[in-house]
């Protein structure tokens, strides 16, 4: 059954795509550990990590659909590792296949992880590295730096065509009070991909950002990558706004509810991104502002709010200690996983630029609750003479979907193999220029 709906779908697309060879494709599938999939058997409630049969089947399915596609990059999330026959499994049919594989476990022995495999046709792998969050979600990511292998051979392109891949599974929302991790998590990937670069003092490759992000476009992690400039490869590649989270889902979570959350981020080199910190700052001031809203229904304005942080209703400014107590009010700091002390610093520093002490309403409106920030405050104001370098970059040519229901907002009853629908993209080569002085 997989076999003959693959052949119909998504194969054919992609494989059109990447004709050219220069292109490759990304896949990224949360394949649904055993240890997490409930079943009823036998009229007993179980998990299907119970039932060999049950699990390797189904795993099986999951490869023929993986290897009938022939993605160039393979990122899997929920991959067992903990189960030695099933990594043995995937480790030797991918391997056959052409692949190299890379594993990761979560921490703290969740039995979970993450698995990229890039095929060695298409890539050499330069470097592997290794994040683990060490947070209450046990979260990991996968940084891979590759070397592209094609016919593509552009000589007046610095990088060359090397490419930063990146795979992870973000914390699941299970309530508001999460979000603030969540967010923290994508910072920590960042800021350890900008550390990798700096260390190694590469110039501004592409990056590829694969995974389940658990949260959907309308999300503060969704906007948090968008202002750094990364784009949804999907919705490129279909010519979807922000604004359309409705027209696609990629998962049905166990409440019953479909969304899409899949994501394969692409971001091409640009040396006038948004500032790191200034986006997280922003982030979570954006946060803050939804929290302030939901805990007080009437807020629309920026005046209301402003009043709810001021810790003197007479006053006409936001101290620290009432911007503090807002914090805590709102659940943002006061416990292990919340905003720490430098953070919280941080904040106030945007929040107040001239350092007096106090928040106004002119500052509250500029820097909290419509921050306008966009470049970086720590460059020289002294211009120097820029010239245009032309980098290696890449376009979305193709992306779909598996099943193909899930890209029309349905989620098909018949559909198996997890509990998360497979996202592959084709990327080609483009030539872009950046400023550099």
């Amino acid at each position: 059954m997989v076999k003959k709906r693959v052949s119909r779908v998504g194969s054919y697309a992609i494989s059109s795509a990447i004709a050219d060879p220069n292109c490759f494709s990304c896949s990224t599938f949360n394949i649904l550990a055993p240890i997490y999939k409930r079943l009823i058997h036998e009229d007993h409630a179980c998990r299907e990590s119970e039932i060999r049969a049950y699990w390797l089947n189904r795993n099986e399915g999951i490869l023929d659909l993986l290897l009938c596609e022939k993605s160039s990059i393979i990122c899997l999330q929920e991959f067992w590792v903990g189960n030695e026959e099933l990594v043995n499994m995937y480790d030797t049919r991918l391997g056959d296949a052409g692949y190299i594989n890379f594993k990761l476990a979560r921490t703290n022995n969740r039995g979970d992880g993450l698995l990229t495999a890039v095929h060695k046709d298409y890539f050499r792998v330069i470097d592997h590295r290794e994040f683990l969050f060490n947070d209450f979600g046990d979260r990991v990511a996968q940084l891979l730096h590759v070397e592209v292998i094609a016919a593509f051979t552009g000589t007046q392109c610095r990088n060359s065509q090397e490419i930063l891949i990146v795979n992870t599974h973000l914390l699941f929302p299970h309530d508001s009070s999460m979000c603030l991790e969540r967010l923290r998590q994508v910072y920590k990937i960042l800021q350890s991909v900008e550390a990798y670069q700096k260390e190694n003092s590469l110039s501004p490759l592409p990056i590829i950002l694969c995974g389940d992000w658990n949260g959907s476009k309308r999300g503060h992690v969704y906007k948090f990558l968008r202002s750094q400039g990364f784009v949804s490869s999907y919705d490129t590649a279909h010519q979807y706004t922000d604004a359309d989270a409705h027209k696609w889902v990629s998962h049905r979570n166990h409440r019953g509810n479909i969304c899409g959350v899949d994501f394969i981020w692409l971001l091409n080199p640009n040396k006038s991104r948004k500032v790191l910190k200034t986006s997280w700052r922003d982030a979570v001031f954006g946060l803050l502002k939804y929290h302030v809203r939901r805990a007080r229904a009437s807020l629309t304005e920026a005046d209301d709010a402003f009043a709810f942080l001021k810790a003197e209703p007479e006053a006409d400014y936001i101290t620290y200690s009432g911007f503090c107590e807002a914090l805590r009010k709102l659940n943002f700091i006061g416990h292990p996983y919340g905003l720490s002390k430098e953070e919280t610093k941080e904040l106030w520093v945007q929040a107040d630029p001239d350092g007096n002490g106090v928040v106004d309403y002119k500052e509250f409106q500029q820097r909290v609750w419509n921050p306008t920030s966009t470049r970086c405050e720590e460059e020289d104001e002294e211009e120097e003479e820029e010239e245009e370098e032309a980098v290696l970059g890449y376009s979305v040519k193709n992306a779909v979907l598996y099943p193909t229901e899930a890209e029309k907002g349905m989620w098909p009853d018949d559909y198996s193999l997890s509990d998360h629908a497979r996202l592959t993209v084709a990327f080609s080569p483009v030539y872009t220029n950046i400023t550099s002085s």
